[in-house]
């Protein structure tokens, strides 16, 4: 297996998404060069922090335009799943244009950041192969893509938002899949064997 290429910006916490590929026996790159990003199998754009931040450091390096290009397939998570959508309302930024989605802020729900483990629903293959409707996964986030077209699985936080994105070779994970335990391991080994 070739090494999964996970982008390392300034804007994730790209340890603890190398270890859980290579914990799966796959073999991870950390790098924010952009010719290793372009000759990548897979790529996983992890992400925390903030939006607008995030989107300079990209383009400083000329992934925001390579990115939406890709061919292979692409995980985003969590804020990494935002930047790919058309635009986020945090720091009214526009984001890679993947996913035809604007993200919004958490409004009328008991607390924001929504932090904690929460149900999926309406998993869909093939990322959530193997995935129980139900399945619990764990989330920290104050901003969320509604409901839409493009969700892979929903969550219900104050009324259903998409847990998750899929569009020809792009995913997307708003909860993290490396903190998501068993369930975290499955929709991880899935994106590996895509």
């Amino acid at each position: 297996m070739k090494p999964t290429v996970i982008i390392e910006y300034g804007a994730g916490n790209v340890f603890s998404v190398a270890m859980a590929v290579e914990r799966l026996g796959g073999l991870a790159v950390c790098t924010d060069d952009a010719a290793v990003v372009r000759r990548a199998e897979r790529v996983i754009l992890p992400g925390v922090g903030q939006a607008a931040a995030a989107m300079r450091r990209l383009r400083a390096r000329g992934l925001d335009e390579l990115i939406p290009r890709l061919e292979v397939p692409v995980l985003g998570i969590c804020l990494g799943m935002q930047l790919m959508c058309e635009h986020t309302e945090e720091g009214d930024t526009p984001g890679l244009g993947i996913f035809p989605a604007r993200v919004e802020l958490f409004r009328g729900v008991p607390k924001v950041p929504h932090t904690g483990w929460n149900a999926l629903r309406e998993v869909r293959p093939p990322l959530f192969r193997g995935v129980d409707e139900g399945a619990r996964v764990y989330f920290t986030h104050s901003y969320r893509v509604p409901a839409c077209e493009w969700a892979a699985a929903l969550c219900d936080y104050g009324g259903f938002f998409s847990a998750a994105l899929g569009r020809e070779n792009f995913w997307g994970c708003q909860f993290h899949p490396e903190k998501s335990a068993e369930v975290g391991e499955q929709i991880i080994r899935n994106f590996l064997n895509m």
